[in-house]
């Protein structure tokens, strides 16, 4: 008669990836401030152009430094074309304000479609939390989990509308250094808060749905 040895126990609960961890993690936040920073301070003291070549090779230091770490090449080639952009486009216009004016309209652009996927019941970290789970789960149907995804994408528009509203302002205003400051202390820290409710709400969906 054989013996069947017993099965050594598993931690069968299923975890979620990182919320912050999909979108660059801490230090891509922390390092996406740095050529911000950077441009707020130069602006106030050296010409417009020297500023602007300051903020690109800061973007492209940083850029190098972070595949010497072997972090995401998507991540870290994201900050730097942000960078380009912003500096392209101050170059263009030769307004020092408008290094902050994509980031102010990219906000406008989160906020209507964070709002805008609530209202037609459909708020998107639900389905980011399903694309993470292989689009496997009808989310929609369990009235707790199209709630929990409905509180966490509202705290995501609130997060892109406060943005836009403070910063727009600034940017009216013509505050440029303003602007610095309003970036770096609505970026990471509103978007932990934001975090935070995505998180809560993909533990709920995955208590609930995932066997």
């Amino acid at each position: 008669m054989t013996m069947t040895e017993p099965k050594p126990k598993t931690d069968d609960t299923p975890t979620d990836p990182t919320v912050l961890d999909q979108m660059g993690g801490v230090s891509g936040f922390v390092y996406s401030t740095v050529p911000v920073i950077v441009f707020a301070i130069a602006n106030a003291f050296l010409s417009l152009p020297l500023t602007i070549g300051l903020a690109v090779a800061t973007g492209l230091a940083l850029f190098g430094f972070r595949l010497l770490r072997r972090e995401r090449f998507s991540s870290a080639i994201g900050s730097l074309v942000g960078v380009l952009l912003a500096s392209g486009l101050v170059a263009w216009t030769g307004s020092a304000r408008d290094f902050f004016a994509i980031g102010i309209w990219l906000s406008l652009a989160g906020f209507v479609g964070a709002l805008g996927s609530v209202l037609a019941r459909r708020p998107f970290t639900g389905y980011v939390w399903n694309a993470l789970h292989n689009n496997a789960h009808d989310w929609r149907s369990t009235p707790a989990v199209l709630r929990a995804h409905d509180l966490a994408t509202l705290a995501a528009a609130l997060v892109f509308g406060s943005r836009f509203v403070v910063q727009q302002w600034l940017y009216v205003a013509e505050a440029t250094g303003g602007l610095g400051v309003a970036r770096v202390v609505m970026g990471l820290p509103l978007t932990l808060l934001a975090a935070l409710a995505a998180v809560w709400a993909f533990r709920r969906s995955t208590k609930a749905l995932v066997r």
